[in-house]
């Protein structure tokens, strides 16, 4: 197997920085075992030049480091080394079934044919990794295995901005991965049973992904093309600021007179659109089971009144993730700064969490 995905679901010594490359900031989170919770070590969040990053692919890796560079110096990060992630539009993931009886080095044989089935690029091209998942639920004869590949420049982009930061890949991992992986302490903070079928909505800068999650397996993934943006590039066009102007809400700054109804309502009424149109294509796929709550995530989950919004035009549960909730924050972490960014470290989190599987 290719050694690039550093192995994509392998663990790795702690502590890990989480690392989450967005088309709008890159964020990073340092976490310390306490026991059965943890405690946050660091975080920063830095924003990247416009096209550094585009659809989940490095354009610009001297520019993404430049802004992983500032948020260490920024967080006072002491690890050394990360866990990063590749994004859906950049990766391929797919369960197959094999005989429960085969080898390690059988699967890994086998695996290698079955991935031609499903990369449409040549082989030479990939990063390919697999997990084994546990027995077929329909079938105790077969193993259901996880086969995810990327094309080797989306993963060399991304070790290419950690050398260039100092930093040492531990992990590659698939980005809806990383979020399902943080949701183990979003259930525990919210008391949703392990069994039960949530829908998580990752509300990004350009790119939006629902996930939907049973017990810890992802069975549902698509993403879709709306944003936080979108509401950065009404503000710039309607008052006439340039991007980082536009960022008032993020920083918890005073809106412009008439933002709320002129702007923002708009806004929420067309992401409530569009996650109605994501609740559709899932409810037609054939993974399909009944969601009761929705968790909404990402940079756009902060935008006020969303949830409640969505909730009550959707008719389900609606609550905005926070891995975070419960865990203990390091004095030396600006509490005040974190509660504003809580919604957008999900990713992060879950990287960072590998440190510790």
């Amino acid at each position: 197997m290719s050694d690039f995905f550093a192995k994509l679901f392998g663990s790795a010594p702690p502590p890990l920085i989480g690392l989450d490359i967005g088309s709008s900031s890159v964020k990073l989170i340092q976490l310390a075992s306490t026991g059965k919770s943890y405690r946050v070590e660091a975080f920063a969040i830095e924003p990247v030049p416009e096209g550094a990053v585009s659809e989940g692919a490095i354009a610009e890796p001297d520019q993404v480091a430049d802004a992983v560079k500032r948020a260490l110096k920024r967080g006072n990060f002491k690890a050394k080394n990360c866990a990063m992630a590749v994004t859906g539009s950049a990766v391929i993931t797919k369960v197959i079934n094999l005989p429960s009886d085969l080898s390690e080095d059988d699967i890994e044989g086998q695996i290698e044919v079955e991935a031609g089935q499903y990369i449409p690029f040549p082989r030479e091209e990939v990063s390919l990794d697999f997990e084994v998942l546990g027995p077929s639920p329909r079938n105790a004869d077969l193993l259901e295995i996880l086969l995810a590949a990327s094309k080797t420049e989306h993963v060399d982009a991304r070790r290419e901005v950690a050398e260039l930061t100092g930093l040492a890949v531990n992990v590659v991992d698939v980005e809806s991965y990383a979020i399902a992986n943080a949701f183990d302490l979003v259930r525990r903070g919210s008391g949703i049973d392990e069994a039960e079928t949530v829908g998580v909505l990752n509300i990004g800068s350009t790119v939006s992904t629902m996930i939907v999650l049973r017990g810890n397996r992802t069975i549902y993934s698509r993403e879709h093309s709306f944003g936080g943006h979108q509401l950065v590039e009404e503000c710039m066009r309607r008052y006439g600021m340039d991007a980082d102007q536009a960022g008032f809400l993020r920083r918890g700054e005073e809106p412009p007179a008439g933002f709320e109804d002129e702007v923002l309502e708009p806004f929420r009424q067309n992401v409530i659109q569009q996650i109605s149109r994501a609740l559709q294509f899932y409810s037609s796929s054939s993974e399909y089971s009944s969601i009761n709550t929705l968790f909404i995530t990402g940079g756009g989950a902060s935008i006020p009144g969303l949830a409640e919004a969505v909730g009550n035009e959707v008719g389900i549960s609606c609550e905005v993730a926070d891995p975070l909730k419960d865990l203990r924050v390091a004095p030396k972490v600006n509490a005040k700064a974190l509660d504003q960014a809580r919604a957008s470290l999900t990713t992060a989190c879950g990287l960072a969490l590998r440190g510790f599987d």
